[in-house]
C-alpha cells in the first residue's frame, strides 16, 4: 500500500517544508489544472513515467511549455534513440502506486519506487514556486525548489537537474552527458494472473525450473530401462520446446504484446508529451492488452502442442528405423 495524499502532506510539515494547497476537481492534464492554479504565480508542471528495453523506470517532471524529445533524451541516457517509451499502466499501479494522472516527484516516497531515474527541469529554478500533485490530482501544491529538493533528500534521492531541450551530440569522443544518472538496479514487479500491463522483468530464472529435472530423469531412465522410447520422446520434447512450456505461454505472449504495445506508445507520445498524451497513450495499451491477450494465448499454446507433437512423431520414427534389422 502505497502513501496517501495526507500522509505525503503530513511528511511535508514534518520535514518543516512550506507549501500551499489549492484545492480543486479531479484534472487529468495539464490545460484542466491551469483552470485553477494557472493564474498564480510560478510554473505549472507536466510529468511523465517511462521505461527502457531492460525494464528501467524513469519520472520525468519538466515546466509545462518545456518540449521534451524522447529520442534526443534518450540518446542523452545512453540508451539510444528508441531506448525510452512510456510504462505501461501497471508499471505506473506497481512502481509509483499512483492513479492515471497523479505522476510527480512526491511518487518516489513509495519504496517500490526508490530506483526509478528522476529528471527535473531546471527551468524549475527560474520559478518563485512549482506546482505539483501530491499524489492525488484533486488536489495541487505549490512549493519552491529548494524544499522539493529538502524531500527528494529526506528519502534518498540526490535532486537531478537538466536542460531538456538541449541536444548536445553523442558519439566516440563526446560520451553520453546523463547515462551517469541512470539508475542500474531493476526492480521485480509481482507477477499478476490476468491482464496485467507490466512484462515480468527478464532474469535467468524465467527458464522454468522443471526443464531440468525432465532432462536428468531421461538421462538416468535411459541407463535403467531396457525400453527407452518413452526416452526419445522426453528428449524430443525438450529439444522443441526452446523456453516456453504450459506454465509460460502467459508470459510470453505478455511479452509479444508488450513490445507491440510499446511501438504504439512510441507513437502517440512523438505526438504529444503532455499529461493527455500520457493518458491517451496508456489507455491506448490497455485496450491493446485486452483485445489481444486470449487470441495470442490461444495460439501460442496452439504453436507449443503443434511443436512437440512434431517432435515426438520424429523422434518416434527415428527410433523404429534404428530398432529395425538391416
Amino acid at each position: 500500500m502505497g502513501y496517501t495524499k495526507d500522509q505525503l502532506l503530513q511528511r511535508l510539515q514534518e520535514l518543516q517544508i512550506d507549501f500551499v494547497r489549492h484545492d480543486h476537481p479531479v484534472v487529468l492534464t495539464v490545460e484542466e489544472q491551469a483552470k485553477y492554479v494557472g493564474h498564480l504565480e510560478g510554473g505549472l508542471s507536466k510529468n511523465l513515467f517511462l521505461k527502457d528495453k531492460k525494464s528501467r523506470y524513469y519520472v520525468v517532471s519538466a515546466l509545462a511549455a518545456t518540449y521534451v524529445d524522447l529520442k534526443v533524451l534518450s540518446v542523452r541516457l545512453g540508451l539510444g534513440k528508441g531506448g525510452l517509451r512510456m510504462a505501461p499502466v501497471g508499471g505506473l499501479e506497481e512502481i509509483l502506486q499512483v492513479p492515471l494522472g497523479c505522476v510527480t516527484p512526491f511518487a518516489l516516497v513509495n519504496d517500490s519506487a526508490r530506483n526509478a531515474t528522476l529528471l527535473l527541469d531546471q527551468g524549475f529554478k527560474t520559478q518563485k514556486c512549482c506546482y505539483f500533485h501530491p499524489l492525488s490530482n484533486d488536489v495541487t501544491i505549490s512549493l519552491s525548489t529548494g524544499d522539493l529538493d529538502k524531500f527528494l533528500i529526506s528519502i534518498g534521492k540526490d535532486p537531478s537537474y537538466v536542460d531538456f531541450e538541449a541536444n548536445p551530440k553523442v558519439g566516440k569522443d563526446q560520451p553520453p552527458d546523463l547515462a551517469s544518472l541512470v539508475t542500474s538496479v531493476t526492480p521485480i514487479l509481482i507477477d499478476q494472473p490476468e491482464n496485467t500491463a507490466t512484462a515480468k522483468p527478464s532474469t535467468s530464472n524465467d527458464v522454468p525450473t522443471e526443464n531440468k529435472p525432465k532432462v536428468t530423469a531421461g538421462k538416468t531412465s535411459s541407463s535403467k530401462q531396457s525400453n527407452n522410447v518413452p526416452n526419445v520422446k522426453e528428449k524430443s520434447k525438450n529439444a522443441v520446446q526452446p523456453s516456453i512450456n504450459g506454465a509460460d505461454v502467459r508470459k510470453f505472449v505478455d511479452e509479444i504484446i508488450d513490445k507491440a504495445s510499446s511501438l504504439v506508445l512510441s507513437e502517440i507520445n512523438e505526438k504529444s508529451t503532455e499529461q493527455q498524451g500520457e493518458q491517451l497513450a496508456s489507455s491506448v495499451s490497455s485496450a491493446l492488452r485486452k483485445r489481444l491477450s486470449l487470441d495470442l494465448e490461444s495460439l501460442a499454446m496452439m504453436f507449443k502442442n503443434t511443436a512437440v507433437t512434431q517432435g515426438f512423431l520424429m523422434g518416434t520414427q527415428a527410433q523404429s528405423g534404428r530398432n529395425c534389422p538391416p
